[in-house]
């Protein structure tokens, strides 16, 4: 019996483009019925349900290609062949196919111990949703041939009972099979670009990439928009920190200048003083003074204190769950920064803010939307939208989007913007912010590790490369020098 899935983990994967990853040795039925659940609920967060039989057949192909795919392989390793020899190839071939389907069980126990797996990958990513079939068993360039020229036999093809009626070698892999899938493409308006099939570190990857409904995108846009923009409820920043803006960016003002108007704040003191005196800033001696303050954290340092300091006024604090975990994320990202860039001085106070802020489209929503539920209502009726839009976005969705648009009204600078708006797709962030939202993407996704919200296989396998972090007990032996620090850290406040 396959068991039930956890709709709310795999919706919440959904709006946060978090990968869902299954992996499995032998593919039992109960684990492809496990698959086409997970992969209805993806469809359907996305209103594309309608589409789920004909993608879920597509799954089903792929994913029993790979089966077959890594069986071959433990085959011909059996009965002593070389695959890659064309006169040994054709010899196994000619047998394969009754030896194994006779003996499935000696052959999948083969596969299973010598740890051939088939992944299955489900994410969203911007408007795309993407499902990956994965085996570690790398098709051969002959094989990968054979595929493309399956998908150029069915470009002759306009309909199922053509491709049926026309005979084809369907004894390897990619056969009749692959046209079908490229037909079901094709009756969803999709090209046969849709469908690819590489080799990438090791992994053989047939991946199929759909567009969501366009009109579930668009009006996601729209509400988003009303949310940010129009809603005369959503607060302006305070007047002293924009004041303070201005000094910023005032070629004449000097640093006197700007610790006067700071002294105008007991609070913006305090903290600016608390942050100065911290472990960030390994000063030899404390600092009292707000002249010398200003000097040793710099413009840069300062801007990025006023905009978390001028966020965190603004915002409710009810939310505590969602404060400890932006906090977290900021130690964990300041020290990455700090043990991964040492020559980028700059990237310890962005890394550090963008992990304070990188959830404030879910912090501002959770905070506002009580106040905005009629005008909501209204607008969804004005604009003949959907009413469980609105629960989409207090569920979660869209919330980097939002808090990119409330960071871009306040003036935030584009690398805290970027940190925001791409902590969960860190692909889709300009080459020059790279550094920030890479960092304060892996902070992130470590704080989730540990709550049990991610695992090591959802994470994006170029971010870790980027970092250096080949394995999961790599990845694990950092999360826990972060943590057992971050301990450390709340301990010693709480003796003070």
């Amino acid at each position: 019996m396959a068991k039930a899935i956890d709709v709310i983990k795999i919706k919440k994967a959904a709006r946060n483009s978090v990968p869902i990853s299954i992996k499995t040795y032998t593919l039992p039925h109960e684990t492809e019925i496990y698959m086409e659940s997970i992969l209805g609920t993806f469809l359907d967060e996305f209103g594309q349900v309608g589409i789920k039989d004909r993608i879920a057949y597509c799954m089903k192909e792929l994913a029993v290609n790979a089966k077959k795919a890594n069986t071959k392989r433990v085959y011909f390793k059996d009965r002593k062949l070389d695959i890659d020899d064309p006169v040994q190839y054709e010899e196994g071939m000619k047998t394969f196919k009754s030896d194994t389907l006779s003996n499935i069980d000696y052959y999948l126990n083969i596969q299973k111990e010598e740890g051939l797996y088939i992944k299955t990958v489900f994410q969203a990513k911007g408007n795309e949703f993407t499902l990956s079939i994965r085996n570690n068993t790398e098709i051969s360039k002959k094989e990968q041939m054979r595929v493309y020229d399956r998908i150029a036999r069915s470009r002759a093809f306009d309909t199922m009972e053509e491709a049926l009626t026309t005979v084809l070698d369907d004894s390897e892999g990619a056969g009749l099979g692959i046209v079908i899938l490229v037909l079901m493409l094709k009756k969803l308006g999709l090209t046969e670009d849709a469908f690819d099939i590489d080799v990438v570190n090791g992994e053989t990857i047939a991946q199929i990439t759909l567009p969501f409904s366009d009109i579930h995108i668009e009006n996601l846009a729209k509400l988003s928009e009303e949310i940010v923009q129009d809603i005369e409820e959503l607060p302006h920043f305070p007047e002293n920190i924009v004041h303070l803006q201005k000094l910023f960016h005032d070629p004449y003002s000097e640093i006197t200048d700007i610790a006067r108007q700071i002294s105008m704040d007991a609070s913006l003191i305090a903290d600016l003083l608390k942050v100065v005196n911290s472990a960030q800033y390994m000063l030899p001696k404390r600092v009292d003074n707000i002249v010398e303050a200003v000097k040793l954290i710099g413009l840069r340092g300062l801007t990025n204190l006023l905009f978390s300091y001028g966020t965190q006024k603004l915002l409710d604090r009810k939310e505590k769950w969602l404060w400890d975990h932006s906090y977290k994320t900021a130690f964990y990202a300041y020290n990455i920064a700090k043990n991964f860039n040492r020559k980028n001085k700059d990237l310890l106070d962005d890394a550090y803010v963008g992990g304070i802020l990188h959830d404030m489209g879910k912090i501002i929503f959770s905070d506002i939307h009580p106040k905005l539920l009629d005008r909501i209502n209204n607008f969804c009726i004005e604009k003949e939208l959907q009413r469980d839009l609105f629960e989409d976005l207090a569920a979660g969705l869209n919330h980097a989007e939002i808090g990119g648009l409330v960071a871009e009204k306040w003036n935030f600078p584009q690398s805290l913007i970027e940190s925001i708006r791409f902590h969960h797709e860190p692909q889709q962030c300009s080459k020059e912010y790279r550094d920030v939202v890479y960092t304060v993407y892996l902070a992130n996704s470590i704080a989730n590790i540990e709550s049990d919200e991610m695992v090591y296989e959802q994470l994006d396998q170029d971010v870790l490369a980027n970092f250096g972090i080949n394995s999961e007990d790599q990845l694990m032996m950092i999360l826990q020098r972060l943590s057992s620090a971050f301990s450390n850290q709340v301990n010693a406040k709480e003796k003070m």
